[in-house]
């Protein structure tokens, strides 16, 4: 029945223009990291991991969080409209399974995501005249901040599921970056939902400072299901009161 459910999902975005902005977007802070590490290359001398420290600056803190809250407004936004949302609340599926399939793909989306960017960071590279491939560790990182990226998908599922409005769960995805930035420096990312895709990517550092792997997966699954469950509660709820 999932199977079934991300097939329907996924038809509905093959449908959309979302990957052109989802390949579009992420070359602005592949630019300026560039660029910002041309105009300081004589203090960044730690060649492929200090231009990871100007790509991951823009991207992770700017960019990643609402692009990914991008996804989850289109997503549900295709309920909202024309009565789609009792279309869907009237289908013989769990509650489990539609907020399910809608997470396993947005949990595809922080990939591609993070996949496009390591290709964007090598050809940074090379336009900077950086020798060699990257390290394979900036690569882990990249994937790392997948699992936190995922804890911003879950969240964001659940914000646009409950505010119809496109753009304002966009802005909170934003505004939960700069927050979650304030937050990894002051050492508290491990309880807040944005700094984890920050912390797992190892943003703006040179050196991995995740000493703790056990910790930073415990705050993955945890918010994960904690949003989980929070959006097919909510569903339930939804039914409920759709039919009533």
């Amino acid at each position: 029945m999932l199977a079934n459910s991300i097939k329907t999902e996924w038809k509905k975005l093959k449908h959309s223009h979302l990957w052109l902005v989802f390949v579009a977007i992420p070359m602005i802070p592949a630019m300026i990291g560039t660029a910002n590490y041309l105009n300081n290359i004589e203090i960044l001398k730690s060649e492929w991991y200090s231009l990871w420290t100007q790509h991951s600056l823009f991207y992770a803190n700017f960019f990643y969080g609402p692009l990914i809250a991008l996804y989850c407004s289109y997503t549900w936004r295709v309920e909202h409209l024309n009565h789609n949302w009792n279309r869907l609340m009237s289908m013989p599926v769990s509650e489990g399974t539609i907020f399910g399939s809608k997470l396993v793909l947005a949990f595809g989306c922080t990939v591609f995501l993070q996949l496009w960017v390591w290709i964007l960071f090598i050809l940074g590279g090379k336009a900077a005249g950086l020798p060699g491939m990257p390290p394979v560790q900036i690569l882990f990182w990249l994937l790392r901040g997948s699992l936190g990226g995922m804890v911003t998908a879950a969240l964001q599922l659940v914000l646009s599921m409950i505010i119809r409005s496109f753009a304002v769960p966009i802005a909170v995805a934003l505004l939960g970056s700069i927050m979650g930035l304030l937050l990894s420096n002051g050492g508290y990312s491990l309880f807040w939902p944005y700094s984890l895709m920050l912390e797992g990517m190892n943003a703006n550092k040179t050196e991995d400072m995740i000493e703790n792997m056990f910790g930073f997966g415990i705050s993955v699954v945890f918010f994960i299901a904690l949003f989980l469950g929070a959006g097919i509660w909510y569903l339930k709820h939804e039914d409920v009161r759709t039919a009533a």
